[in-house]
């Protein structure tokens, strides 16, 4: 029942064939006609389309509600102002289903009103009781854009200056399209389009900076960016209807893209959400109880330009000292531990544009004076986009300045730390960073906008640090907890997400359909408090950091247990060096040794287990002397190894026995031998043999030298 803008040709397909109206149509399109064929809860939503002549207006209407496409011919034919006539949605079924959509689980009923673009007496009445309006212009003629900003925006401000405006840019298919073609296909008379006449996506997107508007851009002959259009309309009216008709409960999640996160993951990358989410939101009613992830609430609202002065920043922050999660002691702990705010506000602080939308709990707070960006916070139940089941979450709103992809790539880098440098919103990306005051992702930006981004590096390698250190002060704290593992000696707090994130075994637990996926408190019998705060370390930093009542073997039995390789690798090394260390003292370690290789073969320590036995093979004697029993109950593969690789082996024994017999044998021919008397001859005595006097086989011959013997037996073949 809506019109819009006329465009390029008469060619179109509707069901009914685009007619002229005269300008007396206004009026009459201005009464309400929809209610006949309105359900409750159905949003009807008038959207005027409006700009310059041959702008596409017509054509960008056709290709929402009837689905149009065109041809070559239908492109390049000559140009005859049309409108779309809004009684389509009268006589044809088709345009009135075409018309209704779902935006953001709101039920809603579009309807277009086109509008000529040389009429400039009448157009004033199809801007009555708009909702919305789209303001079109070519991307192949620099006019129509500069008459935005000249004429069609001041317009619209004059006659609705509280709806929304969106921008768009549409026959973007001529941007890529060969111009000397497109000109030879034209009427004779036609202005040839130059390749200078091409608008880039830049100048559209200065434009609607400067206005305050979102821009998009379309293209009727790809079928490229029409639903985005009309859909961001669409949500954009359901945001400005929100706040006139606030009762009007299905309205509350009109217009809100929503985007879920995680406390823990955006607290500990980014001090600002990490005071945002130590607000005390319990004195202001409700209770926390099983809230766990945050979710960011973001709504595209209608633009705000005049806000400039700097926000409040927070000066201290306080931990009650009643968070801190012991895990030696028997009393179970709070699941989540909340902290007590002391902010300090400058002498220009920003007002918040909205009061809290208080949830189902009633609990919730404006961020006033918290700076640009921030709306309200408050505690809400939130369908889990895994589960499907309702959740108590943090609901976080956020200005409709922050738009959702480069929001998104901003979390990205809270993440990971890394950055996408091929991104084309960069300095969007750059702007949520400095609300959000993540300077390290800001100066990323500018590194790559000044082709340095070599530089990033350092820059990510401190991000790491400093995130970690921030980890293991929550996992110390408890805070931003939202599961308990109940152990042998105590209680444990811990994170679901960075469990999920870096442990099968544990994303199979509470991601499936196993109990614990439903509980806060989580039982893991026969285990220490030491070794799974190890594993939470090691989850969480990817590094393992032992404690002095930490015991490696048991530590291995969990970790092989969690099926985490690389923790067993790291718990085999700590071992090891803590085993050396003991050598160095003096002391046995033979006996534990012993323990290990069982415990470490049975639970798949392969590293552990073969440096066990290379120290029983080196040791092999001693061993068995000390401990013959355990040496004979150890397995036959065991046996075996001992058998081919202990030292000394087996065959330097028995030539060893044997040397130590024929030694004692000769000690005792020495002394059945007669001792000579000693003479005054010189020490050794030196003789000569001749072939002539000594027989061919000469006999033993025995040289006596002081008080020591030589006995050298001679064979010489003469």
């Amino acid at each position: 029942m809506e019109g819009c803008g006329s465009d390029s040709t008469t060619e179109t397909t509707p069901p009914e064939k685009p007619r002229q109206n005269s300008p007396g149509k206004y009026w009459a399109l201005s009464m309400d006609i929809d209610t006949d064929y309105e359900r409750p809860n159905v949003e009807t939503i008038k959207c005027v389309v409006v700009g310059d002549n041959a702008a596409g207006k017509t054509r960008l209407i056709c290709a929402r509600a009837c689905n149009a496409t065109l041809t070559q011919y239908q492109l390049l034919a000559t140009h005859v102002p049309t409108v779309w006539a809004i009684d389509q949605y009268r006589v044809c079924q088709e345009v009135l289903e075409r018309s209704r959509d779902v935006v953001d689980e709101v039920s809603v009923s579009l309807r277009l009103w086109d509008t000529f673009g040389d009429h400039h007496k009448d157009r004033r009445f199809a801007y009555g009781r708009s909702d919305v309006v789209v303001l079109c212009f070519s991307l192949a003629n620099p006019n129509s854009l500069r008459h935005v900003r000249t004429m069609w925006f001041p317009e619209i401000k004059h006659f609705c200056p509280r709806t929304p405006i969106i921008l768009v840019g549409c026959q973007l298919d001529l941007r890529y399209a060969d111009l000397d073609a497109v000109n030879r296909a034209r009427r004779p008379l036609a202005k040839p389009i130059k390749p200078t006449d091409i608008l880039h996506p830049e100048r559209g997107h200065e434009v609607a900076k400067e206005l305050g508007i979102p821009y998009y851009e379309t293209s009727i002959v790809a079928q490229f960016g029409v639903k985005d259009v009309f859909d961001n309309a669409i949500r954009a009216a359901l945001i400005s209807r929100r706040h006139l008709q606030f009762w009007k409960s299905h309205l509350k999640k009109g217009g809100a893209t929503r985007v879920f996160a995680h406390k823990v993951y955006l607290a500990t990358s980014c001090s600002k959400f990490y005071d945002l989410f130590t607000l005390d939101l319990e004195s202001l009613g409700g209770s926390r109880g099983d809230a766990e992830d945050g979710e960011v609430d973001e709504e595209e609202e209608q633009s705000r330009r005049g806000a400039k002065e700097q926000a409040g920043r927070t000066k201290s922050l306080d931990i009650d000292k009643d968070g801190e999660m012991g895990s030696q002691g028997p009393k179970r702990p709070l699941l989540l531990q909340q902290g007590s705010l002391r902010t300090s506000q400058s002498d220009n602080a920003i007002p918040a544009r909205s009061e809290c939308e208080v949830g189902s709990l009633g609990a919730g707070r404006a961020l006033t004076g918290w700076g640009r960006g921030f709306l309200s916070v408050c505690l809400e139940h939130v369908e889990d986009p895994v589960t499907g089941r309702p959740r108590l979450m943090t609901v976080v709103s956020m200005d409709g300045l922050i738009q959702k992809r480069p929001f998104q790539a901003v979390l990205q880098y809270l993440y990971t730390g890394s950055l996408d440098e091929s991104r084309g919103d960069l300095m969007q990306v750059a702007t949520i960073a400095e609300l959000l005051e993540v300077f390290d992702l800001r100066m990323m930006v500018a590194n790559v906008l000044n082709h340095e981004s070599f530089m990033n590096q350092e820059i990510t390698k401190a991000f790491h640090v400093r995130r970690a250190n921030r980890i293991k002060e929550c996992l110390n704290k408890g805070t931003f907890a939202d599961v308990v593992f109940r152990l042998d000696d105590g209680y444990l707090p811990a994170h679901k997400p960075l469990l999920i994130s870096s442990c099968d075994w544990m994303a199979a637990m509470f991601r499936g359909s196993f109990m614990e996926s439903y509980v806060n408190e989580v039982s893991i019998p026969n285990t220490s408090s030491a070794c799974m705060r190890a594993v939470l370390e090691y989850l969480y930093c990817g590094s393992l950091t032992p404690c002095p009542d930490l015991q490696p073997i048991d530590l291995i039995v969990l970790a092989n247990r969690l099926c985490l390789p690389r923790l067993v690798a790291f718990t085999e090394q700590y071992a090891v060096e803590e085993l050396l260390q003991s050598t160095m003292k003096g002391v046995d370690i033979d006996g534990q040794v012993l323990i290990y290789l069982e415990m470490a073969q049975f639970h798949n320590a392969k590293q552990l287990s073969a440096w066990c036995l290379h120290h029983i093979c080196t040791s092999y004697n001693s061993i068995c002397r000390k401990f013959p029993k355990e040496m004979k109950a150890m397995a036959p593969e065991n046996q075996k190894h001992f058998e081919k690789h202990r030292w000394p082996p087996v065959w330097f024994l028995k030539e060893e026995d044997r040397y130590l017999r024929s030694q004692k044998e000769r000690e005792r021919e020495e002394e059945l031998l007669p001792t000579p008397e000693p003479t005054g001859a010189p020490p050794v005595s030196c003789f000569r043999l001749s072939g002539e006097d000594v027989p061919c086989l000469m006999e033993g011959i025995w040289l006596t030298a002081g008080n020591c013997t030589l006995g050298s037996f001679f064979h010489t073949v003469l």
